[in-house]
């Protein structure tokens, strides 16, 4: 099925053929009398449906247009059409227009043009972002290019307030993360690709898919409740009258050291992939004496990509249609080394001061959109998008034979463990969308979608074994599932759709009054299964030269079933997981305009209803005393106010306000018991007695847009968050990571700051332009801990994944001339954050017995992107990431007992170093 959809995108794409030769038309739009710039004005191509409006100082541009000779007009409200006929438009060449319009004498006949503002244009969303009665911010992909950015994760974190964390590749939204945020699609709810998270990993969305993404900081009824700290939607590209190719090639500075790039392994997984699709030759129980428990090899670890777009506009009985394509696919390669370490009561529990991880990760992503065009009021949207991605892993922790786990059989040093694992994520968004417009005052919107995952970890190879000298290993033995291999196997379904009218009830100069009412809903499904089976591996007879040799011993099947306490093979009852989640919800909104005020105000109500029932290991209903099976069935209930207003201090100076309730739903990985082991030994499981938080969202802010390209504002706001639900180290001796309802109340208190300015101002083309973006957050967190969590006399504490300062800059210059350079500077600064509450060993003893929190320490990342235009055709860019390579540590307090000062140790540590890429881009 997947090969037959790349084959399908192919296949649209190279059907598109090459296009006829074209130029565009670019110009100003003025006021006859006053001079001033005409902001709106509508500026179109007579004849044919090209055309756009002008921007804050009356700019157009109309790109490519047929080469040869036409007519160009200009509209305006209260102004006379205005035509410029036999207009030369030669290839590759801007012919200038400019209007100045008259005002009109006579009654405007209705003129039907078909201009659409450019919504991948700064200056149209800088428009838009002033227009807007909420708190809401976007980049669009003129923008995006000018930074050099590739993708949506590396987008979003240009706009205030929001960061991206390199090392979990979260987007974080006024420092807080995953949890408090949603992200949709062209306004519909889509599945995230790791089963782990609520939210997509934005870095799959390239610079070719995305049209804008914006970033709504305040509430409307019209969305969906699950949401505090914002929502992402990434408006997809529809259309493209041109074919491009973008070729090139990547490499990571770690992988290119000596030793590691002419060594670079690989999990045994690897060699059973092809372009990222994995073939499983055995079933797990049969792998284990069938399959080599050692690691592979990969020749020349250098990445590349290609992606391919095109577009092209026919009619179909005699209406318009458009399709536009694009794919993509890319193959990357990273090494990190590190350490890591686990305390328990503060008391070294594990220690391995060097760790190694080996990565490949393949991405092929698709995405196909057809819009129809009944006519000027009616059109429908069709779009699928396709993600593949694959990630091999190969990750080691004391290779150099100085590991340390307490407790371990046969001895406690020379600790070495081994993880292999391939990660495979298909994902499909298909989503239908309409807009119908009924006369001059109402206006129907629909969509529906359906989305699918499939995550699997087909075979994941786990060894813990001990180094007891330079030419003896032995399997180590505390469980039976030390030497183990592994199958874990996610499916997700859902299926969404909303339904709004929007009524006009008064529409006046000074005067407007408008109606949306509509409903929405969700359906969700989720089916999860694991199987373990391990090898018991017990004793002096089972040592083998090195960590190299384990297949010397485990793939002899001579020393299994036996009774002289010979090999055993262990296989685990499979643990299950089922859950659903169903959303309906019916709102109203009434947004309305008196003079210089305008506003809406909202109410929502939400049923929301999750059920799901498992049998897992490790599960025991503490009231029933029932093993491994448990179910739940919660409903959330909530009725939800939201209110946007908006004053026009000036032209250009506004003044904003907002409030809001929503609420934060637990996860089905948060509710779900299965306890998942991460490569490093961590352990994190779910927890079914979670409840939801109720979030109360103030927001203040003033801006100003001193031209169509600047801005600065300044904001305030507030969230009050009931029953906060953090990741906690779990209360009692099991060290694990587990979710809980920590406090009673949380409160975030915050400042955010934005300018972009033009430090050089291009005058004219042909003259260099720099341009200054730069958002800084500053917020204060605090949240009660419940007595249970309250540890050495700590009975508050900071909000878990959220960072108290977020600092964005990018610096961007263009000399502005045909053959165009540019080149763009982006750094950023997120501050500390806690990685994981801390809790008390024993509530008893919490005074002695406990482990501190977790904190994830900050860092600063560079980022910079030349590019040169060679010609009309041919592009060329450059591309340097994390510049600065930082250390990206986690560390955690520990407080002896027997005394001795405290220290902060270092619990994980790595870099990920500077990723390079050169690449290319025709346009045909």
């Amino acid at each position: 099925m997947t090969k037959q959809v790349l084959l399908v995108l192919l296949l649209t794409l190279s059907s598109f053929g090459i296009y006829a030769q074209k130029g565009s038309i670019t110009g100003n739009v003025k006021d006859g009398k006053t001079g001033e710039a005409l902001i709106g004005a509508s500026v179109y191509v007579d004849g044919t449906t090209l055309g756009t409006v002008t921007d804050f100082d009356g700019n157009y541009t109309i790109p490519n247009v047929p080469v040869g000779t036409v007519t160009v007009k200009c509209s305006f409200i209260s102004y006379e059409t205005s035509s410029k006929e036999n207009v030369n438009v030669a290839e590759d060449n801007s012919a200038v227009v400019d209007f100045v319009m008259g005002e009109s004498t006579v009654a405007l006949e209705d003129v039907k043009v078909v201009a659409k503002a450019n919504r991948e244009s700064e200056v149209v969303l800088l428009l838009d972002q002033k227009k807007s009665v909420g708190i809401k911010q976007s980049i669009g992909a003129q923008e995006l290019a000018t930074q050099g950015v590739s993708d949506a994760a590396a987008a979003a974190s240009k706009i205030s307030g929001v960061t991206k964390n390199e090392g979990s590749g979260d987007v974080y939204v006024r420092g807080l993360g995953d949890r408090y945020l949603s992200t949709t699609m062209n306004g519909l709810p889509i599945p995230s690709d790791d089963v782990e998270k609520k939210n997509i990993d934005l870095n799959l969305f390239g610079t070719d898919i995305i049209k804008n993404i914006s970033i709504n900081k305040t509430y409307s009824a019209e969305n969906y409740a699950d949401q505090s700290s914002g929502n992402v939607d990434i408006v997809s590209k529809t259309f493209s009258d041109k074919i491009s190719i973008g070729l090139s090639t990547k490499a990571n500075t770690n992988v290119l050291k000596s030793g590691i790039f002419d060594n670079f392994r690989t999990t045994q997984n690897y060699q059973d992939m092809t372009l990222g699709f994995y073939d499983k030759p055995y079933d797990t129980e049969e792998a284990i004496t069938s399959q080599s428990w050692s690691t592979d090899k990969r020749d020349f670890p250098i990445g590349y990509d290609f992606s391919i777009l095109a577009g092209k506009k026919f009619k179909l009985f005699e209406k318009d249609l458009s399709v536009f394509a694009t794919i993509s696919h890319e193959n990357t390669s990273s090494y990190q080394e590190g350490e890591y370490q686990n305390f328990r009561m503060n008391n070294i529990n594990n220690s391995f001061n060097f760790t190694e991880k080996y990565g490949t990760k393949i991405n092929t992503t698709g995405l196909l959109n057809l819009t129809l065009h009944l006519n000027p009021n009616h059109s429908i949207n069709l779009n699928t998008l396709y993600v593949h991605k694959t990630k091999d892993e190969l990750y080691e922790q004391g290779g150099n034979g100085e590991g340390f786990v307490r407790d371990q059989d046969p001895q406690q040093e020379g600790a070495f463990v081994r993880d292999q694992n391939l990660k495979e994520t298909i994902l499909f968004i298909n989503q239908m969308l309409g807009s119908h417009k009924i006369g001059d005052n109402n206006k129907i919107n629909w969509a529906i979608g359906f989305n699918t995952v499939k995550a699997e970890e087909p075979n994941r190879i786990r060894n813990e074994v001990n180094i007891l000298d330079a030419n003896t290993v032995q399997f180590a033995h505390v469980g039976d599932y030390q030497q183990r291999k592994s199958e874990q196997y996610i499916e997700d379904s859902e299926i969404n759709g909303y339904l709004k009218d929007e009524l006009k009830l008064v529409d006046t100069d000074d005067r407007k009054l408008k109606i949306t009412f509509g409903g929405d809903f969700r359906k969700k499904e989720r089916d999860f299964n694991s199987l373990f089976v391990g090898v018991r591996a017990k004793g002096t007879q089972f040592q083998v030269p090195s960590v190299n040799d384990l297949d010397d011993v485990l793939l002899n099947t001579s020393l299994y079933g036996n009774l002289n306490n010979d090999l055993r093979l262990r296989v685990g009852k499979p643990d299950l997981f089922n859950a659903t989640l169903d959303v309906y919800a019916g709102y109203l909104n009434t947004a309305f305009q008196i003079n210089k005020l305008s506003g809406n105000v909202g109410v929502r109500y939400e049923m929301d209803k999750i059920e799901a029932d498992w049998d897992v290991a490790n599960y025991v209903n503490l009231e029933t005393q029932t093993t491994r099976i448990g179910s739940i069935s919660n409903d959330y209930n909530n009725v939800l106010p939201a209110l946007n207003l908006k004053y026009q201090l000036t032209d250009k100076s506004a003044l904003r306000f907002a409030f809001s309730k929503t609420i934060t739903l637990p996860e089905f990985k948060e509710l779900s018991p299965f306890e998942y082991v991460s490569p490093t030994g961590r352990i994190t499981k779910g927890n079914p007695n979670l409840k939801n938080s109720d979030d109360y969202n103030f927001d203040l802010k003033w801006e100003m847009f001193p031209t169509a390209k600047q801005l600065v504002s300044v904001s305030a706001f507030y969230k009050m968050i009931n029953d906060p639900i953090n990741l906690a180290l779990t209360r009692g001796s099991s060290g694990y990571f587990y979710f809980a309802n920590t406090g009673d109340k949380a409160d975030v208190y915050g400042l955010e700051f934005e300018t972009r300015l033009a430090l050089i101002k291009a005058e004219t083309t042909g003259m260099p332009e720099l341009n200054l973006i730069l958002n800084a957050t500053k917020m204060w967190f605090n949240q009660d801990l419940l007595e249970e969590f309250q540890y050495n006399n700590k009975t508050e504490t900071d909000l878990q994944g959220a960072s108290d300062f977020i600092m964005n800059g990018t610096l961007s210059f263009s000399n502005r001339k045909e053959k165009e350079f540019k080149a763009a500077l982006s750094g950023n600064y997120s501050s500390d954050k806690i990685y994981a509450l801390g809790a008390p060993e024993s509530f008893a003893n919490s005074a002695t017995l406990y482990n501190n929190e977790i904190i994830e320490k900050g860092f600063v990342t560079l980022d910079m992107v030349i590019s040169k235009k060679l010609s009309d055709r041919i592009s060329l860019k450059l591309s340097g990431k994390n510049l600065l390579n930082p250390d990206i540590e986690q560390t955690q307090k520990v407080d002896p007992t027997s005394g001795a000062p405290s220290t902060n140790e270092i619990v994980k540590s790595y870099k990920k170093g500077i990723s390079l890429s050169l690449g290319v881009k025709i346009n045909l």
